[in-house]
């Protein structure tokens, strides 16, 4: 299973330097988990930079994989995420879906770099 977060579905959309790094996880539709504060994130960025189309063409396609609501089990295991490593909500709702699903996460998020269960690669 595997997990994209907001950075790693931008740079694919964009296709951005590390595009392909990304499309092998988000190209495997039957394995792929997506945490519903990526769709926030991912839709409020292409609103603000190509308009609503583009950015509801990109939740389309973010919702081909299994989004995952945030409740209250995960909300707890975000914020101990968050104290524990540091890092922010958005980010450790990321990371908390992503164990949760026993699945990797892929980034290119510097927050994520050394953590286990993750492929981070530096951006480009």
């Amino acid at each position: 299973m595997n997990v994209v977060d907001s950075s790693g579905w931008l740079e694919y959309f964009a296709d951005g330097h590390n595009a392909d790094f990304f499309a092998q996880a988000i190209e495997n539709i039957e394995a792929l988990i997506v945490p519903v504060i990526s769709v926030y994130e991912v839709f409020k960025r292409v609103y603000q930079q190509r308009g609503e189309g583009d950015a509801l063409q990109a939740v389309a396609m973010m919702e081909q994989g299994q989004v995952v609501k945030l409740d209250s089990p995960l909300a707890l295991s975000a914020a101990r995420i968050s104290i524990d490593l540091k890092i922010p909500m958005a980010d450790s709702i990321i990371l908390a879906t992503a164990r949760a699903y026993k699945s990797t996460l892929w980034t290119q998020d510097v927050d994520f770099k050394g953590i286990d269960g993750v492929q981070y690669i530096e951006k480009g």
